[in-house]
């Protein structure tokens, strides 16, 4: 995963390959959130739509500034313009916002966390950030084998390395912005970032995900998603894959040719790895991982790419699984403002309401088909209903 104050060792070999030694990392990020991708593009199980794990959410400081309640970091709201990476280093340092002075350029993880994945130019949740004409918005890390190119995210949502010039204020045509970030408490430091489980897979203490080690062959992105549903490994069959923030997570800048560690992932090539993660403003497409750099961009979903599938430490349900045709399960109104409605076809059975901390904020058990509830705290919240001998898993918006 690219993040931001990671301590490594490394070597180079041949002048071609570097390998990291060491695994002690700052997490500066709490949790991965979601990408925010919401609409659906297949009725074949496993999209990126079907999960819904660390929904974005926001909070205004009306100072110019937005809490990411996920990540629990600060962002700058509006952008500070096109300007050369160096400039948009010292911009960062010398930021005075909000009442803070501790501002400082992101890694490029924390600037992919920003992204939604269902919008497109700006791929951003524009209520909370304010549009403006960036194209691309730096990262405070540069390509590990080429001091002439750093890392961005772009307008459209993915992720890449570009060559310092390309912007207009070093003589480009292109339009880099910078956004600072701060960090709200004092990230605690992970001394052993991967574990080998012993079994096929690796966790990841970072995110918390557990990965497959050895890739599947190259195949289509339906057959992808069907493979990693099916998939029976490390004791587990709650596998699906990744959407494309997942996938970019465990992408290191510190190596390339793979920009994942062989070390963990004994399987890892430099190839092309599926997400889960439609194009926004084109179905026919979805994300995928170059494990040359570490690059994130789209393709037809008819190409044949390699699959590595993932799961979470804690059980998560598939939305399509459960609801093919019909749901059974509904909510509303949705977004509430404090009071709304759930109705099931059979007895809903034991409710629990789970906040952005993870916290379970109300329990019940009913024998009725309809209920009505209410929260006071204003959010987004998990719902998870033991109905119908399921677990239903959905979302609510308190405004």
């Amino acid at each position: 995963m690219t993040k931001t104050k990671i301590f490594f060792v490394t070597v180079l070999l041949l002048g071609v390959f570097h390998y990291t030694l060491a695994q002690s990392v700052q997490k500066t990020i709490k949790r991965l959130p979601d990408t925010g991708q919401t609409t659906s593009y297949t009725t074949t199980p496993g999209e990126d739509a079907d999960y819904n794990i660390n929904p974005p959410f926001f909070i205004n400081n009306s100072n110019g500034t937005i809490t990411d309640t996920v990540t629990g970091l600060m962002w700058q709201q509006v952008d500070g313009g096109e300007m050369t990476f160096d400039k948009a280093t010292t911009y960062a340092s010398n930021l005075v916002l909000g009442g803070y002075s501790d501002w400082r350029m992101p890694s490029i993880l924390e600037l992919n966390s920003l992204l939604n994945h269902d919008k497109n130019n700006p791929a951003l949740n524009t209520v909370y950030f304010t549009a403006t004409a960036a194209q691309y918005w730096w990262s405070g890390q540069k390509q590990v084998n080429d001091a002439n190119k750093a890392w961005c995210a772009n307008a459209g949502g993915g992720i890449g390395n570009h060559p310092v010039s390309e912007t207009i204020s070093a003589g480009g045509a292109k339009k880099f912005h910078v956004r600072a970030v701060r960090d709200i408490s004092t990230p605690a430091t992970i001394t052993t970032r991967f574990i080998d489980n012993k079994n096929g897979t690796t966790t990841d203490q970072l995110t918390g995900l557990i990965w497959q080690q050895i890739p599947t062959d190259s195949m289509t992105w339906e057959q992808a998603l069907i493979t990693a549903e099916n998939l029976v490994s490390g004791g587990s069959n709650q596998w699906r894959m990744p959407n494309i923030k997942e996938l970019q997570s465990i992408s290191e800048v510190s190596i390339y040719n793979p920009s994942i560690s062989k070390t963990y992932f004994s399987g890892i090539s430099t190839a092309f790895y599926w997400s889960s993660t439609s194009l926004a403003n084109q179905s026919t497409k979805a994300w995928y991982l170059d494990t040359q750099f570490g690059i994130t961009t789209q393709v037809l979903k008819t190409n044949k790419l390699r699959l590595l599938a993932v799961r979470s430490a804690t059980t998560v349900t598939s939305m399509s699984t459960l609801f093919k045709a019909k749901e059974s399960l509904s909510i509303y109104p949705n977004p509430s403002t404090g009071s709304f409605t759930l109705k099931a076809d059979e007895p809903l059975g034991e409710i629990r309401i789970i906040n952005q901390l993870g916290q379970t904020i109300l329990k019940t058990n009913t024998n009725e088909k309809i209920i009505t509830l209410f929260l006071a705290e204003k959010g987004i919240f998990q719902i998870i209903c033991h109905h119908n001998q399921m677990t239903i898993t959905k979302s609510i918006v308190v405004l």
